[in-house]
């Protein structure tokens, strides 16, 4: 569980190094992008890695229905998450919310929390959770004001449609692949 941890402190420092401490982020210039960049990818390497090895501790028993309500909300979180990909003009809910890539991140830590119940995936999705929180207010606060982007058009609601389904058959493949199967029996 240690390496988890180290894993997620090293990804919420990566992120709000920016936010926490502006001069010394500033500081270090172009330069920069590529140490956090580094930092990130360590910091995941850890995360999967602890995750992986961590002792299955329960906490709680998630009921089996819950399965379903998880995998619509993964399908929501790549739609969420892809609403904000286009140039331009953003799909729905992108044009609405100021930070819709960290709203993914938010309904796919929740998802993760409802049909997982050891410590281990509490401690990972509830983390990334309050991460996603507290990234959102810190960057509101440190730039307040916000302009929604124009409407996206029809064909762009037709390719998210499309990438979000792909990439939810994607990662349940690679659930399924791992040992964990994302669909009740």
């Amino acid at each position: 569980m240690t390496i988890l941890i180290l894993g997620l402190i090293l990804w919420i420092g990566a992120h709000l190094f920016k936010r926490l401490m502006p001069a010394q982020r500033a500081q270090m210039g172009t330069a920069g992008r590529g140490a956090v960049a580094a930092a990130l990818v360590v910091a995941l390497a850890l995360i999967i890695w602890g995750y992986r090895a961590a002792e299955f501790i329960p906490v709680w028993n998630p009921p089996s229905f819950l399965t379903h309500l998880n995998n619509l909300l993964m399908l929501l979180a790549f739609w969420v998450f892809g609403s904000s990909a286009a140039k331009g003009a953003k799909a729905w809910p992108a044009y609405k919310t100021r930070h819709p890539q960290l709203l993914a991140v938010k309904i796919w830590a929740t998802a993760h929390l409802l049909v997982n119940g050891d410590l281990a995936s509490i401690l990972l999705f509830g983390t990334m959770l309050g991460w996603a929180v507290s990234e959102v207010i810190l960057i509101n606060r440190a730039e307040p004001g916000w302009t929604p982007p124009p409407h996206a058009g029809r064909a762009t609601y037709i390719r998210l449609v499309v990438i979000s389904t792909i990439l939810f058959v994607l990662v349940a493949g690679i659930h399924t692949w791992l040992g964990v199967i994302p669909f009740p029996n």
